[in-house]
């Protein structure tokens, strides 16, 4: 490896201390300014604190060797290891320098792995000698990361206006002088869709039907997100052919039915999904942000359906589609859907951005970090 500017050897514990975290019951965990940081992230907060602002944990045991970094103070749980002291080196580089280290490979134990903080410790690395080069590195990651996560506060907001503006119209029917228009109908679901469509995989035996060609949408990809824009697999042209029905259209509506249920997303390009998910291709005239709107509001209702005293959720197809719902008239759905589209666009548009963020950072991260490129160069 030839690295740009001055860089050198040393252990990791030449640069920062861990400390394992500390018991706290979850009694204690549900209220306080301070986020309690465990293997996963937040999992409550406390009036206390044990580690100082910026603060930076990996998880021990659980998500093993996952960084977590929070601007603030936070209490560091005990599935957690935390820095308790740095030795002439930057936090926020330092944060985004573990990313790169894979710290999980490291944990022990068989039947629960557990890391070390001892064996991390030795571990041999190559950092820039010179603190203000650090301190570049750092900022030049995180301005990425500010900009994604202004980005998700943005569409917050702009998904609680499209909230407020749905239980305005659709709920306490204020444009309508607080009643219902005569020419609105009580219904069920099917009656706001053309077709619903319940997935399914193809062949996982069969390679050839997996590639990068379309989307496949499973409940990991419908968490924290308007739009389902990324997802774990893809589907070859030929796995999507294979079964071609279940392709959905921009602006279909997914809600899981199994498992995690009462997700809902909008897909964004032509998709099709697992078998835990039903989806509506909404009617011709029938606006997508009024459906994906109104089936949020069912997402308990779907959990409750499912429920049938079994654990494990599964509301089939045809449950799902005699579910009652709100049927409103096309000139209303596309009176609200003027409204709120520029609200969704933007969500979309900020969504994408951050794909392309994340992607600039995770290729421009190793290469930072390992001095095959100069930060000077980097121009974001």
């Amino acid at each position: 490896m030839v690295f740009v500017g001055e860089w050198k050897e040393c252990q990791l514990g030449d640069l920062i201390i861990f400390q394992r975290g500390h018991d706290l019951p979850k009694t204690k965990m549900q209220g306080g300014e301070y986020p309690v940081v465990g293997s996963n992230g937040i999992i409550g907060y406390h009036n206390e604190y044990t580690t100082e602002a910026p603060s930076i944990t990996i998880g021990r045991s659980g998500n093993v060797g996952k960084p977590f970094l929070f601007k603030g103070r936070s209490w560091s749980h005990n599935t957690s290891l935390y820095i308790k002291e740095y030795k002439a080196v930057d936090p926020i580089f330092i944060y985004y320098f573990l990313q790169t280290l894979d710290l999980g490979n490291y944990a022990g134990g068989s039947a629960v792995p557990t890391l070390n903080r001892n064996h991390i410790h030795t571990l041999n690395v190559y950092v820039p000698t010179d603190i203000a080069e650090q301190r570049k590195i750092g900022a030049v990651l995180s301005a990425i990361d500010d900009k994604i996560e202004l980005n998700n506060a943005i569409n917050e907001n702009l998904e609680q206006q499209a909230h407020a503006l749905f239980k305005a119209w659709f709920v306490d029917f204020e444009p309508f002088g607080g009643v219902m228009p005569y020419d609105w109908n009580v219904g069920i679901v099917s009656d706001l869709s053309k077709e619903i469509i319940c997935g399914k995989t193809p062949s996982t035996k069969k390679k050839e039907y997996y590639g990068n060609f379309m989307p496949f949408i499973t409940i990991p990809d419908m968490h924290n997100c308007v739009y389902a824009i990324s997802t774990e697999r893809y589907l070859s042209e030929l796995g999507a052919k294979s079964q071609s029905k279940k392709t959905l259209p921009k602006n279909s509506i997914c809600v899981s039915c199994i498992g995690t249920a009462g997700l809902v997303v909008l897909v964004a390009v032509d998709s099709q999904t697992n078998q835990q998910i039903n989806s509506i291709i909404p009617k011709d005239g029938y606006s997508p942000y009024y459906i994906y709107l109104f089936m949020q509001t069912l997402s308990e209702k779907i959990n409750r359906l499912g429920q049938s005293g079994s654990t494990i959720v599964n509301l089939n197809k045809a449950q799902f589609g005699i579910m009652e719902a709100l049927v409103p008239s096309i000139v209303s759905m596309n009176e609200f859907d003027s409204i709120v589209q520029p609200l969704f666009k933007l969500i979309l548009a900020n969504q994408q951005e951050n794909q392309r963020l994340s992607a600039i950072r995770d290729t421009l991260l190793p290469k930072l970090m390992n001095g095959e490129i100069d930060v000077s160069a980097v121009k974001i």
